[in-house]
């Protein structure tokens, strides 16, 4: 994709900001850009995956400030005619944690290569890991460490309401329609682990009208429609849901959000401080709610005690809940399409939950979720093998989910 804003004469391309995979973050950056650079005289541009690489290379020589993404700089730098970076002043690497998790490092090094060693250089993260230190010792010359955080009584904002409801694995989807049903003046986000399950959710809540409209956000659409529902979600202040993976966990800022729901359970501390943190923006405040089983609660609340994270567990009114198995069975029945999806959303949560480590699902749990989807029986399901669970390779395979 490639957004440019207005175009003035000047003398060399000048890299202003490198981010992480995710589109939403070099989008939310440009957006702000465009907004703040309106009455400046330089030209700047959008670059990622997802539009047509020829279109890009025709105006990317001429930019003075790009918004990017590692793969999609580092490819016009080896392919683009007069992409000329030996004026750059100034690198920013945003998210720099997240582009280590998703694999760039050998791309961010060969951009680094590229780029001339005299200039400004500047590194965001939300954590200090020895990968990330291993990156600003290749990537800065003596650099200053500046924390925002060091100080903080917590991870997370101030203003911030945070929950922890003890449910069942079959009550999860029960509990989301009921909660949606009893907030539909609100505007929420609310995460699961995969692809397969918010293409569930939205096509299922849709059909069975939760009182609010429903939105879906992952990594399987194309740049269009993701930007088509970034706007969406932003222009509306109350009144719709956001169903997503963790591709809107970080980087996006979406305005008046009321609630977070994490319908399942985070794969680390890290990731639900970067969940939770879409609400409560900028000294405003919100609400956070994890549906969580008594397993997950042993295995994570710990580690968000350790962050300084204060989350007040409450028990479920099960006497409120709507339930709608019913309807989500005669529904599958129906339309094998939606069928389908709850298929492969069973079998990815379980491969998820493998995945991330925590806990294991027994058989009955398998067929439980499975149930409370509309399914009659358990499909099967291929676990992760151990090689795909070793270190290096698990935080490749869980973005895959998104």
């Amino acid at each position: 994709m490639l957004t440019q804003s207005r175009t003035h004469h000047f003398h060399a391309a000048r890299i202003d900001r490198l981010t992480a995979r995710s589109t939403g973050t070099p989008f939310s950056i440009f957006t702000v850009l465009q907004q703040v650079g309106s009455h400046h005289d330089f030209s700047a541009g959008c670059v990622v995956g997802g539009r047509k690489f020829q279109e890009e290379q025709k105006v990317f020589p001429s930019l003075s400030i790009v918004v990017c993404t590692p793969g999609r700089l580092l490819q016009h730098i080896e392919e683009t005619a007069g992409s000329d970076l030996s004026n750059v002043q100034v690198l920013v690497l945003d998210e720099a944690d997240r582009i280590l998790d998703l694999g760039f490092k050998r791309t961010v090094e060969l951009i680094l290569d590229a780029l001339p060693p005299k200039r400004q250089t500047l590194l965001f993260s939300a954590t200090m890991r020895t990968s990330v230190q291993q990156l600003a010792t290749l990537a800065l010359d003596n650099p200053e460490l500046l924390s925002v955080s060091r100080n903080l009584k917590s991870a997370t904002p101030t203003g911030l309401r945070q929950l922890c409801m003890t449910v069942k694995l079959e009550e999860k989807v029960n509990s989301l329609f009921t909660f949606l049903k009893t907030h539909a003046q609100t505007k929420i986000i609310a995460f699961v682990s995969a692809t397969k399950q918010v293409r569930f959710l939205y096509e299922t809540f849709r059909r069975l009208r939760p009182g609010l409209a429903v939105l879906e956000l992952h990594g399987g659409m194309s740049l269009d429609k993701r930007m088509k529902v970034f706007d969406q979600f932003a222009s509306k202040d109350k009144g719709l849901c956001l169903i997503c993976t963790d591709v809107a966990a970080r980087g996006v800022d979406f305005p008046q959000v009321d609630w977070v729901i994490q319908v399942d359970a985070p794969d680390t501390a890290d990731t639900y401080i970067h969940r939770v943190g879409r609400t409560a923006r900028f000294d405003r405040e919100g609400n956070a709610l994890m549906f969580a089983t008594e397993a997950e609660q042993e295995s994570l609340l710990p580690e968000l005690a350790q962050k300084k994270v204060d989350v007040r567990v409450t028990s479920i009114n099960r006497r409120r809940m709507f339930n709608i198995t019913g309807k989500l069975q005669s529904l599958l029945a129906s339309e094998p399409e939606v069928k389908h999806l709850a298929i492969k959303a069973t079998q990815v949560y379980a491969r998820s939950v493998a995945l991330a480590g925590r806990t294991k699902l027994s058989d009955d749990e398998v067929a439980a979720y499975a149930h409370s989807l509309g399914l009659h029986e358990a499909p099967s399901v291929t676990l992760p093998t151990q090689e795909e669970l070793t270190s290096g390779k698990k935080k490749k395979n869980m973005s895959k989910l998104e």
